[in-house]
C-alpha cells in the first residue's frame, strides 16, 4: 500500500498556545484513517493546518512527496486535498445547486463537473430534489450531505472530514457512515476525526488517538476498538 500523506513533527499554535505539539502519522492511499480523542485534543487543528487554513510552527507535511506544508487553502485544495469542516460550513443564504458548484471552482473541465454532479445526487438523491433549495432550509443531515457532496464536487483525493456526526439522529449518523464506506470504496482516501469513536473505528482501516496535542495510541481501527485504553477512555469502559 503507498503511502498518500506523511506528516512528521507537526506542531500548531493558537496564540502562545502550542495546540499540536509535534505530531506523526501517515495516511495510506485509498483508506480511511480515524483521528480520535477527546475535545481539545488537537484533532480539528490538525485537519486546520493540514489543509492551509492554519500555519504550522514547525514539521512537514507532504502529500504524494510535495511538501505543502506552507502552501495556500486554494493551492492545496488544486492539488487534491479537501476539508468537510465541523460544522458543515455550508453558504446558507445559496442554494443547494450553488453550494455544490463552488465545490467545483478550481476545475475547468465542465463535462467532467457534469459527471461529479451526477455522481453526488446517486449518493445523496435528496440533494437532487432539494437543487433549487435555500441551503440554510435543510435539515441537519440535508446539510452535512450538502456538504460532503460540495468537497467531492472539487474531485479530491484526500477528503479530511471533521466531526460529521455532529448533531445528528442516530438513524442519519448510520446513513452518512454507511456514505464514508461507499466514497471509499471508490477510491477516495478519508482523515476522519470523529466524537463518536466507536463508528469511527469500526470504519477506520488505520486509527491515530490524541491526547493534549500528542498522538499516544496507532494501531489498525479493529485493534483500537478492542484497545482496553481507549474503552476505558471513550467507549464507557
Amino acid at each position: 500500500m503507498s503511502v498518500l500523506l506523511r506528516v512528521h513533527d507537526l506542531a500548531i499554535n493558537y496564540g502562545h498556545i502550542e495546540a499540536v505539539k509535534g505530531i506523526t502519522f501517515h495516511l495510506n492511499t485509498g483508506e480511511i484513517t480515524a483521528l480520535v480523542g477527546a475535545n481539545g485534543a488537537g484533532k480539528s487543528t490538525t485537519l486546520l493546518g493540514l489543509s492551509g487554513l492554519l500555519r504550522p510552527v514547525r514539521g512537514h507535511v507532504l502529500f504524494e512527496d510535495e511538501d505543502i506544508t506552507h502552501l495556500s487553502p486554494h493551492q492545496i485544495v488544486r492539488r487534491g486535498v479537501v476539508q468537510v469542516a465541523e460544522g458543515r460550513a455550508i453558504l446558507t443564504t445559496l442554494t443547494v445547486s450553488e453550494n455544490l458548484a463552488l465545490g467545483a471552482y478550481t476545475r475547468r473541465d465542465r463535462a467532467g463537473i457534469a459527471d461529479s454532479l451526477e455522481e453526488v445526487f446517486h449518493l445523496f438523491p435528496r440533494l437532487r430534489d432539494r437543487g433549487n433549495q435555500l441551503a440554510g432550509n435543510l435539515s441537519g443531515g440535508e446539510q452535512q450531505m450538502l456538504a460532503i457532496g460540495r468537497a467531492l464536487m472539487a474531485r479530491p483525493r484526500l477528503m479530511l472530514l471533521d466531526e460529521p456526526s455532529m448533531g445528528l439522529a442516530p438513524l442519519l449518523v448510520q446513513e452518512i457512515f454507511r456514505t464514508l464506506v461507499d466514497i471509499n470504496r471508490s477510491g477516495l482516501t478519508v482523515l476522519l476525526v470523529e466524537q463518536n469513536v466507536r463508528q469511527a473505528l469500526k470504519i477506520a482501516r488505520h486509527g491515530y488517538v490524541m491526547e493534549t496535542g500528542h498522538v499516544v495510541l496507532a494501531d489498525s481501527g479493529a485493534n483500537l476498538l478492542h484497545d482496553p485504553r481507549v474503552a476505558e477512555a471513550y467507549l464507557g469502559g
